[in-house]
């Protein structure tokens, strides 16, 4: 703690409280906090939502794979409720010097939860790609000091010396790759959990360069409006504009309820372009985001329940607009078993895919999408009367 007052300049204000927790404990921990946070009808929704967008396969559990994910990580951890740090009983095989440094980083935590208040801070996230930005703030500066004091030992400092970042880096991935529940869950799930580490350490590294211990604060006081400026830290910097977009609508008899909803952002973007596409394709189109959203409702009365995907992203140029069409249809073709194209042009895709009837249309600078109504009529319907309102 001393070593993170210093580097920092907060300081401590009161000592950190700390216990012990079981591997068996942990569980049922991480177990009661997902059902209070989001209960047995926002799990499903969230479910449902990664099912749908093709980010998880259909017989995916997410909240028993989040437990899982989470057990096998944890070697401590700070709840930044309780105000304590834990450390899981029994673990021996991490020698003293690893020990000390994942101490070091969930200290990093309790001191920022001690100026900050990280619950609020992540609480306050307007949406889902908005909150993996906050998550990549609060875990990028803990691993960002975590380096920065091992570094400081050999006479370096991550500011001076950035090739140390892309070390730490490359020796998480490799890492990796001793942990079998990470490493055999969907390439969503492993992406969510390394990004706010990996690329939130970018980010740090990229805001100290620029405000020195000033990034510390700025960081939280003025937090990451979404995961394009952590991948981008210059636009963070330069305060650059962040573009919104709205979704296309449901033309149909049929009254549909929302399930769930939020922003797509270049993170989610390069996961599912990498997934379905590739990552040299993520790579190049993915920087190009310029906005995302989705939404998922599910009809009322239908003697079926029947789930709608609205989605519609905006790129920064016509061919990378264009480009993501292309990718959007490979998409689709992806999730789905079955994809029966009825109609298709230069700017249009309509047919039916496993779970409905759908049409994906390019207008502009936006690729949108309606998936999973009861009639073809109904999809394109919808479509059209989107298209027109952009016009």
């Amino acid at each position: 703690m001393a070593d993170l007052t210093r580097v920092t300049g907060l300081k401590e204000k009161h000592r950190v409280r700390a216990d012990l927790i079981s591997k068996d404990r942990l569980k049922k921990y991480l177990e009661d906090q997902i059902r209070r946070e989001l209960k047995p009808a926002g799990i499903r929704a969230e479910e449902l939502s990664l099912k749908k967008l093709g980010l998880v396969p259909l017989d995916f559990d997410l909240a028993r794979t989040t437990v899982e994910l989470m057990t096998e990580q944890a070697a401590a951890f700070y709840d930044y409720r309780k105000k304590t740090l834990f450390l899981l009983e029994g673990t021996t095989t991490d020698t003293p010097e690893e020990q000390q440094t994942v101490l070091t980083h969930e200290l990093a935590h309790a001191l920022a939860d001690q100026h900050f208040n990280l619950n609020k801070y992540l609480h306050k996230s307007k949406n889902d790609d908005s909150s993996i930005a906050r998550m990549a703030v609060m875990e990028g500066q803990a691993t960002w000091l975590m380096y920065e004091i091992q570094a400081e030992k050999i006479g370096q400092s991550l500011t001076t010396t950035p090739a140390i970042v892309d070390m730490m880096s490359r020796s998480a991935d490799r890492k990796s790759d001793q942990y079998p529940v990470l490493n055999n869950t969907p390439l969503y799930m492993r992406a969510s959990l390394l990004f706010p580490y990996m690329q939130g350490l970018r980010f740090q590294n990229a805001v100290q360069q620029k405000l020195g211990n000033q990034g510390f604060r700025e960081v939280f006081s003025r937090p990451p409006a979404n995961s394009q400026e952590i991948l981008h830290p210059e636009k963070y910097l330069s305060q650059a504009a962040v573009d919104t977009i709205s979704l296309p609508k449901i033309v149909s008899d049929t009254k549909f309820k929302d399930l769930n909803g939020g922003t797509l952002g270049e993170f989610d973007h390069a996961v599912l372009i990498e997934q379905y596409v590739g990552k040299t394709d993520a790579d190049s189109l993915a920087p190009h985001w310029a906005s995302g959203a989705f939404r998922l409702v599910e009809s009322e009365k239908e003697p079926e329940k029947r789930t709608v995907l609205l989605y519609a992203s905006k790129w920064d140029d016509l061919n990378h607009a264009r480009s993501m069409f292309g990718a959007y249809r490979k998409v689709l073709a992806g999730k789905w078993k079955k994809m029966n194209i009825t109609q298709e042009t230069a700017n249009m895709i309509a047919g039916e895919g496993d779970d409905g009837f759908f049409c994906t249309r390019l207008d502009g600078l936006r690729v949108t999408s309606i998936e999973g109504l009861r009639t073809f009529d109904e999809a394109m319907k919808s479509s059209e009367a989107t298209s027109a309102e952009l016009r």
